[in-house]
């Protein structure tokens, strides 16, 4: 029996459970730099205004003087409608008030006339006033066949397609020979007094500017060239696509450099402040405070850390207050750890 005891007890006996390894984390070495600035977005040069022009009138196309690129001064002849039809008009106009002012002639003879007689007693009241109607029918006839002769001749100038200020073509809409409708864009002009940047913008950005900030943009080919600006106005809706919006801002003596249709790189210039950079994935939560784990070197432990998040962008975090140079943070599996746990760096294995 004592024997039997014997190898029973020594069959429920093992080894002690081995020791928990230490879990493999990746890190990384804090660097605290300044910041100034809240990420770029690319957009390109236009013009603040830019115009569609077309003809007030349908025709077909005879001419267009202009091409892309074109520098046009006010009141230069861009395109030319097909004018026959008009030039017709305006003749036919001028017939018609040809012949209004020879009846009004002589219906003002024959009031004359009539009126004497009146006078004299050589004539009836119903004959002067039937030579008063006259004469005032053909007034009316000789005002409206002015007006109609004004409306032809302005018909005649809508044939010209004028450029309503100074600037240069952008695109054009149609061809020689071809039949345009009205208002149907033939040629855009750009002003090229006042430039503005364009760039379309994630609404995550909006977040992190403050208002009225100061916009810095540079040419995405040489970005030494510079110049400052404001927003001067923000999409009050999204792209259906891009879901981004568009953003404009007006440029303060933007150098010659920065010509229309240029992309640039704009940047919002803030104040710069001393910030830890990490990805979003290293942020955990004490409680209700933002924290992270930081690595004890000499315990190889981890702990955790309360810090004070400036901004969340895109891709990172900004980390004003609660980590210094030489800290070292865990940047993945944070979920899986917890005060005084032993790890081990994957920066050390790798070595």
């Amino acid at each position: 029996m004592a024997v039997v005891l014997m190898l029973l007890l020594a069959g429920c006996s093992g080894d002690a459970p081995p020791a928990a390894l230490p879990r493999p984390v990746k890190t990384l070495l804090i660097e605290v730099a300044p910041v100034s600035d809240v990420g770029s977005v690319t957009g390109e040069i236009k013009a603040r205004t830019e115009s569609d022009l077309g003809f007030r009138i349908g025709g077909r196309l005879r001419e267009r003087l202009v091409d892309v690129g074109a520098l046009v001064a006010r009141e230069e002849v861009l395109a030319r409608l097909d004018d026959t039809n008009e030039r017709n008009a305006v003749r036919i106009a001028e017939a018609q008030l040809a012949a209004a002012k020879a009846e009004l002639q002589d219906a003002e003879g024959n009031e004359a006339r009539q009126r004497e007689l009146l006078q004299r007693g050589f004539t009836t009241q119903v004959n002067y006033d039937a030579a008063l109607r006259r004469l005032k029918t053909a007034q009316a006839n000789v005002a409206s066949a002015e007006v109609n002769l004004k409306d032809a001749q302005e018909r005649l100038g809508y044939t010209l397609l004028h450029a309503d200020n100074i600037g240069v073509i952008t695109a054009v809409g149609a061809q020689p020979g071809q039949v345009v409708a009205s208002g149907q864009m033939v040629v855009r002009l750009a002003r090229t007094g006042e430039k503005e940047a364009v760039f379309n913008v994630a609404e995550q950005m909006f977040r992190a500017v403050p208002r009225d900030p100061l916009i810095e943009v540079a040419l995405l080919s040489d970005p030494s060239i510079k110049a400052n600006g404001r927003v001067r106005e923000i999409a009050p809706s999204a792209d259906p696509v891009t879901r981004t919006f568009t953003v404009r801002i007006a440029l303060h003596d933007p150098p010659n450099e920065m010509r229309l249709g240029s992309a640039v790189v704009g940047r919002v210039v803030l104040e710069a402040r001393q910030v830890a950079v990490l990805p979003p994935v290293a942020l955990f939560k004490d409680g209700e405070d933002p924290a992270v784990w930081l690595v004890d070197p000499a315990a190889s432990t981890v702990f955790l850390r309360k810090v004070t998040v400036l901004r969340y962008e895109n891709d990172r975090v900004l980390i004003s207050e609660g980590l210094a140079n030489g800290d070292r943070v865990v940047i993945a599996g944070v979920q899986r750890l917890r005060p005084g746990m032993k790890v081990r760096l994957l920066e050390d294995t790798a070595k």
